[in-house]
């Protein structure tokens, strides 16, 4: 299941239309879908014609006279699309959860019945850098930043790239942001004079797809339909789909590259162990047991590990003190084009060796080293 916050704190951008159509277009393509308005003025379930007195205020409100379970407000809109309506009590939110504990994370907590239930959930967060918004990027894996070609939509991405950045320093959680082009005007000139600005401040955050002017998107809204159910032969319905497209190929590349990676480590893991076992079973039993009786009554030591790899995506470092697997607790962390991590390590002598975006690299730093019978380069590490 991925969850994508759609958000800009600039109106008039296409937020809400982006969060509709995109919705109804991820379900035309087999997806299972749940759109959640979190927008205290309501307008994806206006623009749906969703009417409903039960809103996500119910569900994370502690002070409503009718608590419900999220699970009790998801209306059906279309085939595999259901909706979580908001009203206007959504924007007292803001205020109640100021002086809550754990605030950021209240829309989490409810959010947990869903999991599994579909394969997206988008979220229309509120034109505002408030509480709710931080919510909506604690629970997401991706944030869409709709933008119009226009220099006062730059500064908007800027801003609410800094509430992104402060949810990774703070909340420790990191949100894939993505830039996508709305409300496209080809007859101008200074529409694609802007749009190479984009891709110049932007580069490979910025979507493939852009999203037209169309004057369908707006009849469509205001009939309380999707454009595709409105006019599925339309300009707008056709961005919207192969929007839709490109997110789906997106994800599937990436879980491939990811399941790629896993089988990748665990063959390695599986050769080093190899490796391993062969070497212990030609120590003696008495110089095993004498080590072994050493490296347990000897307490834990921090080792840092540090890499400067300023243009990688992802580090990890493993080896024979963790029998050569690859988790979280081996990932590294950037820090300016730093990689770091600090792990407890017995005293003793280890062989290791770094992942960056999925390739394998001895410490180019650490003069001590040896080949292994795989023709890679192992660094050695001696704790003392």
């Amino acid at each position: 299941m991925k969850i994508i916050s759609i958000a800009n704190q600039k109106g008039g951008c296409g937020k809400t239309t982006t969060a509709i159509n995109l919705a109804a277009a991820l379900s035309l393509n087999g997806q299972k879908v749940l759109l959640l308005d979190l927008d205290p003025q309501a307008h994806a379930s206006l623009g749906l014609d969703v009417k409903s007195q039960d809103s996500i205020y119910n569900v994370i409100s502690s002070l409503t006279p009718r608590k419900l379970a999220i699970t009790d407000i998801i209306r059906r809109v279309e085939n595999k699309f259901d909706l979580i309506p908001s009203n206007i009590l959504v924007g007292t939110l803001e205020q109640e959860l100021s002086d809550e504990i754990g605030r950021e994370l209240k829309l989490q907590e409810v959010m947990r019945p869903l999991e599994d239930q579909y394969d997206y959930i988008l979220i229309d967060c509120p034109p505002s850098l408030g509480i709710l918004t931080v919510n909506a990027l604690r629970v997401s894996d991706e944030l869409i930043i709709p933008v119009e070609t226009s220099r006062f939509s730059l500064q908007g991405v800027d801003h609410l790239m800094d509430i992104v950045y402060l949810v990774k320093d703070r909340l420790n959680h990191t949100v894939e942001s993505r830039v996508l082009i709305t409300m496209f005007d080809s007859r101008l000139r200074h529409s694609f004079s802007m749009l190479e600005t984009f891709k110049q401040k932007f580069g490979r955050l910025l979507y493939d797809t852009i999203i037209h002017v169309n004057v369908k998107l707006k009849e469509s809204a205001v009939m309380g339909q999707t454009v595709s159910a409105y006019d599925k032969y339309c300009r707008g319905s056709k961005d919207y789909h192969t929007l839709a497209k490109e997110i789906i190929f997106l994800h599937r590349q990436r879980a491939d590259q990811e399941d790629a990676l896993r089988k990748e480590a665990s063959v390695k893991r599986d050769q080093f162990a190899a490796e391993e076992a062969t070497e212990r079973e030609k120590v003696s039993f008495t110089t095993r047991m004498r080590n072994l009786v050493k490296k347990e009554t000897r307490g834990l030591l921090p080792k840092k590990f540090v890499l400067r790899a300023p243009n990688a995506k992802s580090v990890y470092v493993t080896g024979s003190f963790n029998d050569w697997s690859l988790d979280d607790s081996c990932r590294l962390k950037e820090v300016n084009g730093q990689w770091e991590t600090t792990i407890p390590l017995k005293p003793g002598v280890y062989k290791y060796q770094f992942i960056v975006d999925g390739i394998w690299m001895e410490d180019p730093v650490n003069p001590k080293r040896e080949r292994n019978s795989f023709g890679d380069v192992n660094s050695l590490l001696e704790v003392k």
